[in-house]
């Protein structure tokens, strides 16, 4: 798929260009949920009824998943390896996800670099922790992840797709929305990132946070410093000024809610107080379910964030199950949005991408690609999962190129017509821009509703008060 000129998206075949049925989509929207891997969560994609175990591979070609279902690697155990056995995906414990569980969890092999991926035992837990909790999959035998299985066997699934970011979800919000969790854009260039959640005076984030509230920085010299979590730079909101844009969160400053630690943005009432920005008043939803509402009303904007409360976040000892369903509803809303954009309906013209924050501790088996200095002490991070939804998606299509968030937010740019790599971030330090999930050339794909324990109704009515995405 390459840009033409005017903005038009054509796929090529050889060196025909066939024509588009759509020149591009009119709406993106990315779904973030909250800490998983893909060996961890989507391990019965190995499994019937979606699939047998030759077709899941650590070495995949083709279609094959790259899901690794037994021999976990672990050097505290016996022979190097352990079996991994199974919990609920609402389980009572939690682990680490910060840069030091990274490291180790990677174990970095002292000559090449590379992580041997054998030290999660490593990780730190916190609740009602079992043996080597780091070594669990989420039990689907209610049928509780069927929504996340058949939206991956249906539509698109990313073998690679890997956090950009080595810590939690603080900074790879940051990424998914601006590209960096550099203060600046000059401390990007210099490898400086923000690599932790908040410390000091309060969990709250952002330009508002109270006084005291610090994040911890991480430069190549290896200093880790804080600073207050207040960052200046461009954003995917800024190149989508000419468009609308708009980022749902359950609350306004919490570390998952990305706009408000970024100053032009938040434009904040002082340490302590609220973003008043004008872009943060026109932009920012703090009701989740909002996004539903929307879609019914049909005032989907160009490019939505959706992100979770905690009941529905996948996040470990916080979550009560609902994650799948609440995905489901908005895939489900899109595809019955069928009088929207003056009749086309929604599910024609919108790409859809679910991915997870951070790897949130769990084990998997595929090793990151370390970014070259002044980036690789923070680059790239673990794998998460990535599922690809449209009209326009072969069904079952399995990617083996490399995806990091960055390759989100240059899909966003090409899609509407900017350059790729636009903010010099990620975007840029991405290779590529996960088109090859589209064929735009290809009638659209009736939608099929994804069967889901609760439905949008759930969500809708829900009067719980919503928690964020996870307790920390």
């Amino acid at each position: 798929m390459r840009l033409a000129a005017g903005g038009m998206l054509l796929v090529w075949f050889g060196t025909v260009a066939a024509p588009a049925q759509i020149p591009n989509f009119q709406h993106v929207v990315v779904i973030v949920q909250e800490n998983r891997t893909p060996d961890s969560l989507f391990r019965s994609l190995c499994t019937p009824p979606f699939k047998s175990n030759d077709l899941c591979s650590t070495t995949p070609s083709g279609s094959q998943y790259n899901i690794q279902v037994s021999n976990w690697l672990d050097k505290t155990s016996s022979g190097g390896t352990i079996q991994p056995s199974s919990v609920p995906l609402a389980n009572k414990y939690d682990l680490s996800h910060a840069h030091t569980a990274f490291i180790a969890m990677c174990d970095a092999d002292p000559v090449t670099g590379i992580c041997k991926m054998d030290g999660a035992s490593g990780i730190n837990c916190s609740g009602t922790c079992p043996a080597k909790p780091q070594f669990k999959y989420v039990d689907n035998s209610t049928g509780i992840l069927n929504p996340y299985l058949v939206l991956a066997t249906q539509y698109g699934w990313a073998n690679y797709m890997f956090q950009t970011n080595q810590g939690p979800s603080f900074p790879a919000h940051q990424f998914l929305f601006g590209g960096t969790s550099a203060p600046s854009a000059a401390d990007d260039a210099a490898g400086i990132f923000a690599s932790e959640n908040m410390s000091g005076a309060s969990s709250t984030a952002g330009c508002a946070a109270p006084t005291g509230t610090t994040v911890e920085v991480i430069s190549p010299s290896g200093e880790n410093q804080k600073m207050y979590p207040c960052f200046e730079h461009s954003t995917m909101g800024d190149l989508l000024a000419s468009y609308t844009w708009r980022y749902y969160a359950p609350s306004a400053g919490s570390i998952w809610t990305a706009p408000n630690a970024i100053d032009h943005i938040c434009q904040s009432s002082g340490p302590g107080g609220k973003c008043t920005g004008q872009d943060w008043t026109n932009n920012v939803d703090l009701t989740p379910a909002d996004v539903l509402r929307d879609i019914g009303n049909c005032n989907l904007r160009s490019v939505s964030w959706v992100i979770p409360s905690g009941q529905n976040s996948d996040h470990a000892k916080g979550n009560d199950g609902g994650g799948p369903s609440w995905v489901a509803s908005i895939v489900n809303a899109l595809g019955a949005s069928t009088t929207c954009d003056n009749n086309t309906g929604y599910w024609n013209n919108t790409a859809i991408f679910i991915t997870w924050d951070d790897w949130g501790g769990w084990y998997d088996h595929e090793p990151p690609v370390i970014l070259a200095q002044p980036q690789g002490d923070y680059q790239y991070g673990f794998r998460v999962p990535l599922v690809v939804v449209s009209a326009y998606t072969p069904l079952g299509y399995i990617s083996n190129i490399r995806h990091d968030f960055g390759s989100i937010l240059r899909f966003i740019e090409r899609n509407f017509g900017f350059q790729e790599g636009a903010l010099n971030f990620a975007d840029a330090r991405a290779s590529n821009g996960l088109t090859e999930f589209f064929d735009l050339t290809k009638a659209p794909r009736p939608f099929q509703s994804v069967s889901a324990p609760k439905t949008a109704s759930f969500f809708l009515h829900d009067k719980r008060r919503a928690t964020d995405p996870d307790d920390q």
